[in-house]
């Protein structure tokens, strides 16, 4: 599938599924806002779902709240609950698929290898999964039947910065221009090759609403680019038939490991050209070009027998006239 540069994505969260996998660990808390943010980077995120008995977990439905997720109760009794959970999941995902086409990218947290048959059938719709799950509580079979799948313990904070001077800068405005190298780390992260200007100022409202340059003190986001690559943080090119700029990193930025392509075999190299004077000079088509074949010698020795029969049906009518005159 063609790289787009919008998506409309669905999120779909097994928390029950997550808080089991949190169990035995040293941090028990699951950060949700740190997967939303890095889901932004991908999209737009249309809907967002928890399924879980929270009445077991209310200390998370606040910040839950706060994220404009949608809490979806489920009352958990034994075992029977958590398929309960799962049932209505996939429900309510499939639902989504044929309701919403522009939804093009459904969000699966969990790591319950149940949720296979529900990923291929979304891939089937023409949908793309993305996983979400922890690493060590997560099924393979989950992780390799997804589109993309990433790992909870990967979305720690992004690298910092080269420190901005902040002896001719206001640390609000230094504040700002990591805000933008930040955001070209995370797309170049997510393997996109060409990075519009618009795309990145799509990125950061999708995080930050609010977000507007002339909080800042500039007059247009380009201004703030050209600010950003004075800095040494972005480097800025510009189509000269289009007026687009393009956006990349600056020797100042974070590195980021960007995605590994495949090998690729080498192109086939083309055959020189022929010169129009050879093609003059050449027979007009392979027969002419071939030899001709040698003359079939001539067999003499038949030759000398039909002459042998001929000599010999002669003297026997010979014969023949002598024995008739005889008589």
């Amino acid at each position: 599938m063609a790289t787009n540069d919008r998506h409309d994505l669905a999120v779909f969260i097994d928390f029950e599924n997550i808080a089991l996998g949190l169990r035995g660990r040293p941090d028990q808390t699951f950060d949700v806002k740190k997967v939303l943010e890095r889901l932004l980077e991908k999209g737009k995120i249309i809907v967002k779902r928890a399924y879980a008995d929270w009445s077991r977990f209310s200390a998370y439905t606040r910040v839950f709240h706060e994220n404009a997720i949608e809490l979806i109760e489920i009352p958990r009794s034994g075992v029977v609950g958590k398929n309960s959970a799962d049932i209505r999941m996939c429900v309510d995902a499939m639902d989504l698929c044929y309701a919403k086409s522009h939804i093009d990218t459904f969000v699966i947290v969990s790591g319950d290898s149940d949720f296979s048959p529900l990923v291929s059938k979304l891939k089937e719709n023409g949908k793309r999964v993305i996983g979400l799950g922890l690493r060590g509580s997560t099924s393979n079979l989950l992780v390799s039947n997804c589109d993309e799948f990433i790992f909870y313990e990967s979305l720690e904070p992004q690298q910092e910065l080269a420190p901005v001077s902040t002896q001719s800068l206001p640390e609000k405005k230094a504040a700002v221009l990591t805000l933008v190298a930040n955001t070209v780390a995370a797309l170049i992260r997510d393997g996109r090759d060409t990075i519009q200007a618009s795309l990145v100022k799509d990125t950061i409202r999708r995080k930050q609403p609010s977000f507007t340059e002339s909080d800042y003190g500039y007059k247009s986001f380009t201004q703030l680019l050209e600010d950003a690559q004075a800095h040494g943080l972005v480097v800025l090119r510009e189509d000269p038939r289009s007026g687009t700029f393009f956006v990349n990193l600056g020797k100042r930025a974070p590195e980021v490991e960007r995605p590994v392509t495949p090998p690729q075999a080498p192109a086939a190299v083309a055959p020189a050209p022929v010169p129009e004077s050879a093609l003059a000079a050449a027979p007009a088509s392979a027969a002419d070009a071939a030899p001709a074949p040698a003359a079939a010698p001539v067999v003499k020795r038949r030759t000398t027998r039909r002459r042998r029969s001929a000599s010999t049906r002669e003297g026997q009518r010979a014969d023949s006239r002598k024995s008739t005159t005889g008589t």
